[in-house]
């Protein structure tokens, strides 16, 4: 769909992120197990398992330890939401 100017709309948001989402996309796009994911970043697998299934919550120092583990910003895994709309709003 083009606008008036000429210029395309961002498309709309079909699915919404969580936390739990961005980890395992950012987790398989490395191509890692959370066996791996847990050893580079010093979170248990069993607790990587609970917050790709949004079991638990994340806390600041899980995402700082899995920020640093994918050499992203903590508030890219923290926020997804506000992430994903600071992008719409900029499109």
């Amino acid at each position: 769909m083009k606008h008036k100017e000429g210029l395309f709309i961002a498309a709309e948001a079909h699915v919404e992120l969580t936390t739990g989402n961005v980890i395992r996309m950012l987790r398989e796009l490395k191509g890692w197990t959370q066996k791996e994911l847990a050893e580079r970043s010093g979170i248990s697998s069993t607790n990587i398992s609970l917050l790709e299934n949004a079991r638990v919550d994340i806390g600041k120092k899980r995402a700082e330890q899995l920020a640093r583990a994918f050499d992203v910003h903590p508030a890219i895994i923290m926020f997804p939401e506000y992430e994903a709309k600071e992008i719409h709003d900029a499109a």
